[in-house]
C-alpha cells in the first residue's frame, strides 16, 4: 500500500494480442468487500493460460477492466464494513481463492452436485476482479483453507492448475495402473502427472517444449515427444491441456480401445475433421472439462497435503505482470509462473 493509501492493480485495458499490452497497471482505492466477503492481502498469484485468453479476447468480456488471475494465495485482513463474521476464517489465516467464485445453490446442476456447470456461476478473474493485485476479495463460502507444508507461490498453481488438472484426470477414466498421455506440459500438466503417478499409472509427455520434455522426465515420465508424436503404446486416457485443437486428432489416434480423452482448457481452436474408423470407432470418446466444483478443490488440496507434490514456478514481481504473460505465451516459463507483490 502506498502513502496515499492506494494500491497496486493490474486491469485489462483493451483485450488484444498480448504484444498489443492489454494489461494496464493502476493506483487505486483497496476494494471493499461486499456481504458475506473476506478482504485478502494477496501473498502469491498464479499465472495461469486462462489470464492469456481474457487479457487477449479469447473469452468474452465479462466485466470490463478486470483484474485477472484466479490462483490466489492471501491472508485474511478484514470482512465487509461492519461486520465481524470471517466465515471458517482467521484474520491473519492464510486462505486459497480459486477460478469459481459463485454458484445459485438451487438450479438442477447446483442441486445434483454439478456447481461447475451453473449458468449463473461467477469467476475470478473474469466476472470479478481477481489476484493481479495487492488486495482482493473473495465470498468466504468460496475460498479454501490451505496446506500448511507449502510456501506461498508453491500453493499458488495449486489452486487452478492442480485442481484442473484432479478434475480432468477424473474425467479421462483413467483406469488403475492404467497409461496416460499428456499434451502440453506446463503449470497443470506436470502436477497432474504427479497425481497419476502417485496412483500407479505410466505417464507419457507430448509436447513442443525441450525445457518442458526435460522436466516431465525429472517428474518420473516413462517416455517424451513431440506435440505430435505418438506415444511408444497405445494409452487407456489423454488429457489434452495445450489450446490447440490439431492435436485432439492425434490424441484419439494414440488410445487403446475403449479410451477416453479428456480436453482440459477453457479455450481450444478448431478440430480438424475427424475420421470416425481412426479417431472414434472401438468406443474411443472425448469429454470436456468445466471449470471446477468446490468438492473437486477440497478432494484435491487434502491429497496435496497427503503427497507432498513437487511444483516447479518462475517467480515474478507484480510489477512485471505483463512480462509474465507475455513469457507464458511464448512458452518460456518453466512450470508455473507465479507473481509475488
Amino acid at each position: 500500500m502506498r502513502d496515499d493509501g492506494t494500491v497496486q492493480a493490474w486491469r485489462v485495458h483493451r483485450p488484444g494480442a498480448i504484444s498489443s499490452q492489454p494489461l494496464r497497471r493502476t493506483h487505486e482505492q483497496l476494494p471493499r468487500p461486499g456481504a458475506h466477503e473476506l478482504l485478502v492481502r494477496v501473498l502469491a498469484c498464479g499465472v495461469c493460460r486462462t489470464d492469456l485468453h481474457v487479457a487477449e479476447g479469447d473469452l468474452p468480456v465479462h466485466r470490463r477492466g478486470v483484474v485477472p488471475g484466479h490462483e490466489v494465495v492471501g491472508e485474511v485482513v478484514k470482512a465487509a464494513d461492519g461486520r465481524s463474521d470471517t466465515g471458517p476464517f482467521g484474520i491473519g489465516q492464510r486462505v486459497g481463492i480459486a477460478w469459481l467464485r459463485h454458484t445459485c445453490g438451487q438450479c438442477r446442476y447446483c442441486t445434483r452436485g454439478s456447481e461447475n456447470l451453473c449458468p449463473y456461476s461467477q469467476h475470478t478473474g473474469w466476472d470479478a476482479d481477481g489476484g493481479y493485485a495487492e488486495f482482493t476479495t473473495v465470498p468466504a463460502d468460496y475460498a479454501y483453507p490451505l496446506p500448511v507444508s507449502y510456501p506461498d507461490a508453491d500453493l499458488a498453481p495449486l489452486l487452478c492448475a492442480g485442481i484442473i488438472g484432479w478434475r480432468a484426470l477424473a474425467r479421462a477414466n483413467l483406469p488403475p495402473g492404467g497409461r496416460l498421455a499428456l499434451y502440453g506440459f506446463g503449470a497443470s500438466a506436470h502436477l497432474t502427472a504427479q497425481i497419476a503417478l502417485v496412483q500407479g499409472a505410466t505417464v507419457h509427455v507430448l509436447t513442443r517444449s525441450a525445457q518442458a520434455r526435460e522436466l516431465a522426465l525429472a517428474l518420473g515420465a516413462t517416455s517424451v515427444g513431440a506435440a505430435a508424436d505418438a506415444p511408444p503404446e497405445p494409452v487407456d486416457s489423454a488429457i489434452l491441456f495445450a489450446p490447440a485443437g490439431e492435436l485432439v486428432p492425434c490424441a484419439l489416434a494414440a488410445l487403446d480401445r475403449g479410451g477416453t480423452l479428456a480436453l482440459a482448457g477453457i479455450h481450444l481452436t478448431d478440430i480438424p475433421v475427424l475420421h470416425y474408423q481412426q479417431h472414434l470407432f472401438l468406443e474411443r470418446q472425448i469429454r470436456s472439462v468445466t471449470a471446477n466444483t468446490r468438492q473437486d478443490g477440497q478432494e484435491f488440496l487434502r491429497f496435496a497435503a497427503e503427497h507432498r507434490l513437487r511444483v516447479v514456478t518462475t517467480p515474478y514481481p507484480l510489477d512485471r505482470a505483463d512480462a509474465a504473460l507475455t513469457d507464458l505465451a511464448a512458452d518460456r516459463v518453466s512450470g508455473a509462473a507465479v507473481l509475488i507483490p
